[in-house]
């Protein structure tokens, strides 16, 4: 479960907000969908309750999802203060589907409180209808490889850390000047996303030197959307995850090596190619034999035993970038800032994710330490520079 808030110029009215959801329901009726359990598999089916309730905030963001709460759906929407936030289960979607959401709903809320905000950008016009297109499965669509990709299945470094009590989750949200940090990047020739996790994995190799303990691999894991890269405009969940492996017993890094180890790493392995053949490993695993014929609760027991074994155990750190959002001119007096909040971890204490918005860069992390040492250390280094 992850988390996109909106920061307002004024505090949230909840009636409002909840009128405003209310209205822009029938334009995505990919979310309105409730999970079912089958013999063989989770299945969704339309919800047959109009939305979610409209939520005051808690103080524990992207918790697990309870199917049979919430009404049946597996978003939620949530207010405090001058903050509307919505929280997704990523089986639903990615952040690409979920800003078309909020900015979508923002824009209506701000509509009915006399404020006149035109469709565009990431705003969707609640009068159209949802088309095929958004409908669709793209993966399905697209999965057409004959080629392999192996995983990585090493364990990795992850921090000693003192974990917080249980439901209980840090939250660090950091503001940057887009422009100051596009420049910054430039210097090193890379993109923003290469530089970020550059500097995510910088912190992370300091804090495992700062550690007595045999060093280990630090694997950064980078989101991608594969509609960068595939002709679809699905608000579907269509995105994968890149790795990128760094072995801190090669020897000693630099800053500016591990940059340049980024950029490279990640150039090479983003093509097309790539990417289909990980898709089409993934549906492949849907229409197995085995796997069609296997009951749901030997599913759970297998899955349950492999993200044990897997999972975070070969991720070190996690960074997200949905890039830069556009809205309309008329929506941007009344919303000030953006923030995507990543889901937490169990063993990464390193997990963040960016939106660029309205001139500013928000970095968010999520943590379930009592340790912050990682983001102290990424911000640390980036206001040096």
């Amino acid at each position: 479960v992850f988390r996109m808030t909106a920061v307002m110029d004024e505090k949230a009215d909840p009636e409002i907000l909840k009128s405003a959801l209310w209205n822009i329901m029938k334009r995505f009726p990919c979310f309105d969908a409730e999970i079912h359990r089958g013999l063989f598999w989770y299945y969704l089916e339309e919800n047959k309750n109009a939305m979610p309730p409209v939520l005051p905030d808690i103080k524990n963001p992207c918790t697990r999802v309870n199917f049979r709460e919430n009404g049946g759906f597996l978003f939620r929407v949530y207010y405090h203060e001058n903050r509307i936030s919505v929280e997704f289960y990523h089986a639903l979607t990615d952040a690409y589907g979920v800003s078309r959401f909020l900015c979508t709903l923002i824009a209506e809320y701000l509509r009915l409180r006399g404020n006149d905000i035109p469709a565009g950008g990431a705003v969707l016009d609640i009068n159209e209808k949802c088309t095929d297109s958004e409908m669709e499965d793209s993966f399905a669509k697209f999965a057409s490889s004959n080629g392999r990709v192996t995983a990585n299945k090493k364990s990795v470094y992850h921090p000693h850390s003192q974990r917080l009590p249980a439901h209980t989750v840090n939250v660090i949200t950091g503001y940057i000047d887009m422009d100051g940090i596009k420049a910054e990047s430039k210097k090193y020739g890379v993109t923003i996303t290469e530089f970020v996790t550059a500097v995510m994995t910088y912190s992370v190799y300091k804090k495992q030197l700062s550690e007595s303990r045999r060093l280990k691999l630090i694997s950064a894991q980078v989101p991608v959307n594969l509609r960068n890269s595939f002709p679809s405009h699905t608000l579907r969940n269509f995105s994968l995850c890149y790795q990128i492996d760094l072995d801190p017993n090669l020897g000693e890094y630099t800053f500016e090596e591990i940059v340049k180890h980024t950029a490279l790493t990640l150039r090479c392995i983003n093509d097309p190619k790539r990417l289909n053949a990980m898709m089409t490993h993934n549906v492949k695993m849907e229409h197995n034999v085995f796997a069609r014929l296997t009951p749901l609760f030997l599913k759970n027991l297998i899955m349950k035993i492999y993200f044990g074994i897997g999972a975070e155990n070969t991720t070190s750190l996690l960074f997200s970038n949905i890039g830069k959002l556009d809205v309309p001119d008329e929506m941007k007096k009344h919303v000030s800032t953006l923030a995507l909040i990543p889901p937490h971890g169990i063993k990464s204490s390193a997990r963040s994710a960016a939106i660029g918005y309205n001139g500013i860069l928000s970095i968010s992390f999520t943590n379930v330490f009592e340790q912050c040492d990682i983001e102290r250390e990424f911000f640390r280094t980036l206001v040096k520079m």
